[in-house]
C-alpha cells in the first residue's frame, strides 16, 4: 500500500510535532541531503509556462529513493480565492519503483522553503545577526518569521508589503509568539534599514527591483526567496555585484533565479560545497553574502523522506492501492493486469496503514 498524506494530516503532523521542531528538523534533513550532494542523480525541473504562471515537475533520486514534486505558480490565483503556489509529491522505491508516498506538499514547500532559507542562514549570515527585514507578506513569510526567530535568534523583523492587507494578515497571525517583535514599516528601504538578514519573497511574475544597492549595508545576508522563475526578479544587478551569490543547482538558478540578469560567467558559489566543508561561506563580518534562492528538488526529496519517518512514526495518513498491488499470498497473478478490468476480480483498498 501506498501512505496518503493530505492536507488535514499534514496539518495534524506539524500540530503534533510542533511547528518550530518541524522547521528545525527539516532543515537538519536537508543539511544532511545536501551534504551528500555527488550521491543524487539531478537535474533542472521541467516547466510549462504562461503569461499568468507556470506549472512544474521536480524529480531527483539516488540509489534508494526517487521523488517528483508537481507544483504551479500563478500569482494571479489569489484574486480567485486560490492559493498562489500549490504541490504534492511522491517518494518511491528506487528497487521496485513502488510508489512509498504520496503526500500534500503546499503546506510542506512552504515549510521546507523557511528550513532551506534557515539552513543557508546558519552557514551565510553573521552569528549574532538579530533583526531581520522580511519584504513580501504572503503566504511564505509567517514560516520565514519563525524559522529564523526560534532557530537563528532573529528577534525583531520589520515587514512589508504592498498589500497592506497582507500585512495585516501576517501580524495577525504572529500576535500568538510574542517573544518576535514585528514592526510594520512604511516602504521597502524602512525596513532593511539596519536589518542583518533581508528575506524577498514577493510573488508577481515580473523583472522587480524590489531591493536597490543603496540600501545594502555591509555585512547583510540576503535570503532572495521570490525570484524563481524566467521573467521574474527582484535584486536589482548591483545588489547582486555587491556581494558573493550563493545558489542551490547552478544550471536551474541561471535560468530562475535572481542571476538570470546577469551574464553567464557571473561568479556564484554551489551552496553544498559550502555545507560540505569544501569551500568557505561568510569570510568577514562586512561582507554581504546573498542567497539566490529558486527552490530545488533534493529539498522535496529531504521533506517527502522527513515527513514518510514521521507519518509512519505517527500512524499517520491512509493506505490506498495507487498502483495494482498483488501480493503473493492472495493468489495474485502479477502478470494479470486484464482482472482489473472487472469487477469483483480486483480488491479495491483503501485503509488507514497499521
Amino acid at each position: 500500500m501506498t501512505r496518503f498524506v493530505d492536507v488535514p494530516t499534514m496539518t495534524r503532523l506539524v500540530e503534533e510535532i510542533g511547528i518550530a521542531r518541524f522547521i528545525g528538523d527539516l532543515a537538519d534533513a536537508i543539511h544532511d541531503d545536501f551534504r551528500r550532494w555527488p550521491e543524487f542523480d539531478k537535474s533542472a525541473r521541467v516547466a510549462s509556462h504562461s503569461d499568468i504562471g507556470v506549472i512544474e515537475l521536480m524529480p531527483v533520486a539516488n540509489e534508494q529513493r526517487y521523488a517528483f514534486k508537481y507544483v504551479n505558480g500563478h500569482p494571479k490565483n489569489t484574486q480567485l480565492g486560490l492559493y498562489t503556489v500549490m504541490a504534492f509529491g511522491v517518494l518511491a522505491d528506487v528497487e521496485t519503483g513502488y510508489p512509498v508516498l504520496l503526500s500534500e506538499l503546499t503546506v510542506a514547500t512552504a515549510l521546507r522553503t523557511c528550513a532551506t532559507s534557515l539552513m543557508a542562514a546558519r552557514a551565510l549570515a553573521r552569528p549574532d545577526s538579530r533583526r531581520m527585514a522580511l519584504i513580501g507578506n504572503g503566504a511564505q513569510s509567517e514560516f520565514q518569521a519563525l524559522a529564523f526567530h526560534y532557530h537563528l535568534g532573529i528577534e525583531e523583523i520589520a515587514v512589508y508589503d504592498v498589500d497592506p492587507e497582507a500585512t495585516a494578515k501576517l501580524v495577525r497571525n504572529l500576535a500568538e509568539y510574542p517573544s518576535l517583535k514585528i514592526i510594520r514599516a512604511a516602504s521597502t528601504a524602512e525596513a532593511v534599514r539596519g536589518a542583518d538578514i533581508v528575506t524577498t519573497v514577493t510573488a508577481d511574475k515580473t523583472y522587480a527591483t524590489i531591493l536597490t544597492p543603496e540600501m545594502i549595508e555591509p555585512g547583510m545576508h540576503i535570503n532572495g526567496v521570490g525570484g524563481d522563475c524566467p521573467g521574474k526578479t527582484e535584486l536589482h544587478a548591483d545588489v547582486l555585484r555587491a556581494g558573493t551569490v550563493f545558489v542551490e543547482y547552478e544550471p536551474q538558478t541561471r535560468i530562475e533565479g535572481d542571476i538570470q540578469q546577469m551574464p553567464a560567467d557571473f561568479p556564484v558559489v554551489d551552496l553544498w560545497r559550502v555545507l560540505a566543508g569544501q569551500v568557505r561561506g561568510r569570510t568577514g563580518s562586512e561582507q554581504v553574502t546573498i542567497f539566490d534562492s529558486v527552490g530545488f528538488a533534493l529539498e522535496d526529496y529531504s521533506a517527502l523522506r522527513y515527513i514518510n519517518e514521521q507519518a509512519e512514526k505517527r500512524n499517520l495518513g491512509i493506505g490506498i492501492e495507487l498502483v495494482p498491488w498483488g501480493e503473493q499470498d492472495d493468489g495474485n497473478d502479477p502478470k494479470d493486469l486484464f482482472r482489473y478490468t472487472r469487477s469483483g476480480k480486483a480488491r479495491r483498498s483503501v485503509r488507514r496503514i497499521a
